[in-house]
């Protein structure tokens, strides 16, 4: 007779109560042992205590954040499936999550069907993994299993919900798993030895697996995961990792496809709704922002200081929304691909004094020494919108200024690297703390202490920047210390 295995461990990590409570009932009645957390940090000491197998973990709850316990699970080294719990402002920090090693999500609010259908996909997991290593155990004890233990291995591969393919060293596909094939819409008795783009028509993935394949990849930390369209409106996403032999060669690649479509979904409707509702908001506050603009001069000399002080701040408040509304439909513009203009070819050098030499006044007013630095040599041109170019690097001298102390010194520096224009802005201001630095491309995230309390701003121009980057094919990077300065680092490729 078998034993029948012990129930397994789940998590609930949510501020909100009423999840909490709901999702007990309902895993509760799973022959799971459930626990409860109202924050990151009871759940941590619940995780330290227990043997926990999956965790629901919040995204958005007081002191430490989803991601911050995301983090703190991983460098647990445990098994833990993580299922994140997002709403509907928080879905690019859910695909953020999945990027990072989140194993599902279930969107706010959810139906009790929807729980046990992500909780019994965990569980399945779990389960197909152990059998997993029950399989490789069994294999250690005696090679005359070896034949049947493959077998099952490859059943167990097969019937994974994920889709997963496997290349040579010649990026030639050598095992591809039947999810893999609906996903990607290929036939059921495709034959497998041919290379990867006779099976995946993304051209930068196909090009990414060939190089995992032939050992490209020394930091596997470092390989992006990419996502791709296969029509229909549906979006996938990939990952890969090369296959090492026992002498560490690469024999080959990995790669697993998940569906995000469902995120992308969700995306595009936040995005329509940000857009809508900006829209809506602009018209009113800039009527009011002009009427509050004529009582104060009409009544200039009548009022009192106090209320001029408020009618003022009213004017500026009226002002800051208007400016973060502007922002939001940019960003918005962005993400539908409307933000880019007909590319020209542009000398990216000239732009840069032109932006230098207009941001000058600013930072004379704080007694700041501005310049840009350019190698002797011509630079190529690329070929790009000029606006969003303006966009891109007046956003970044601009913060620059802000964040440096009166005296303080910005450098803008470019030159080439490889295939790409290289565009460094530098300055001794005050730093970004290590633990911000992954968040300061992320909306309205704004570092705040005691020296930038008093500057104004949306927290919408890094993303922005990030944006138009991106577009342009580009990349962007940033470097800090406390009280040192900050580069932030821009690659644009050139032709």
């Amino acid at each position: 007779m078998q034993s029948t295995p012990d129930p397994l461990t789940v998590l609930v990590v949510d501020d909100e109560k009423g999840i909490r409570d709901g999702s007990e009932r309902i895993i509760s009645r799973m022959d799971c042992h459930v626990l409860t957390a109202k924050n990151g940090e009871e759940g941590l000491d619940r995780i330290a205590k227990n043997d926990v197998a999956i965790v629901l973990l919040d995204l958005k709850m007081p002191g430490i954040d989803g991601m911050e316990v995301l983090k703190k699970i991983q460098d647990m080294e445990r098994d833990i499936l993580v299922i994140v719990i997002t709403g509907f402002a928080t879905i690019e920090t859910a695909i953020e999550a999945m990027k990072r090693g989140a194993y599902d999500f279930i969107p706010k609010p959810f139906e009790p069907d929807q729980l046990r259908i992500v909780v019994n996909r965990a569980r399945e997991k779990i389960q197909l993994k152990q059998e997993a290593q029950k399989l490789e155990r069994q294999r250690r004890q005696t090679l005359a299993d070896l034949g049947m233990e493959q077998s099952r291995i490859r059943t167990i591969i097969d019937s994974l919900p994920t889709g997963i393919v496997v290349t040579d060293a010649e990026a030639r596909v050598v095992l591809m798993n039947p999810t893999f094939r609906r996903q990607l819409n290929l036939a059921t008795d495709l034959a497998t030895g041919e290379e990867i783009s006779a099976y995946i028509p993304d051209k930068e993935l196909c090009r990414l697996i060939g190089e995992i394949s032939s050992g490209c990849h020394v930091d596997f930390d470092d390989i992006p995961s990419v996502e791709f369209s296969v029509g229909d409106d549906r979006f996938l996403m990939a990952r890969g990792r090369p296959v090492l032999g026992e002498r560490t060669q690469c024999l080959g690649a990995v790669v697993t496809v998940v569906d995000i479509t469902n995120m992308k979904v969700l995306d595009r409707l936040k995005s329509e709704f940000v857009a809508k509702v900006s829209h809506e908001l602009r018209s009113p506050l800039s009527t009011i922002h002009e009427q509050l603009a004529l009582v104060i001069n009409d009544l200039m000399g009548q009022l009192s200081e106090s209320e001029e002080h408020l009618l003022s701040r009213a004017k500026e408040k009226t002002q800051g929304l208007i400016s973060t509304i502007g922002d939001l439909l940019d960003l918005s513009r962005i993400e539908s691909g409307s933000a880019q203009q007909e590319p020209k070819p542009v000398q990216l050098e000239d732009l840069l004094g032109n932006i230098v030499d207009f941001l000058g006044t600013r930072a004379k007013n704080k007694n700041q020494a501005l310049s840009l630095e350019s190698p002797a040599e011509p630079l190529p041109t690329i070929k790009a919108d000029p606006l969003a170019l303006e966009s891109i690097f007046g956003n970044l001298i601009t913060n620059a200024i802000n964040y440096t102390q009166d005296g303080g010194t910005v450098t803008v520096q470019i030159d080439t690297t490889g295939i790409h224009l290289r565009v460094r802005v530098t300055d001794n201001g005050f730093g970004i703390e290590e633990r911000y630095l992954d968040k300061i491309f992320d909306r309205f995230f704004r570092v705040k202490n005691d020296k930038t309390r008093f500057i104004t701003g949306t927290g919408l121009g890094l993303p922005i920047v990030k944006g138009l980057v991106e577009a342009l094919n580009g990349r962007i990077s940033v470097e800090s210390e406390t009280d040192k300065g900050t580069t932030f680092t821009v690659l644009l490729p050139v032709g």
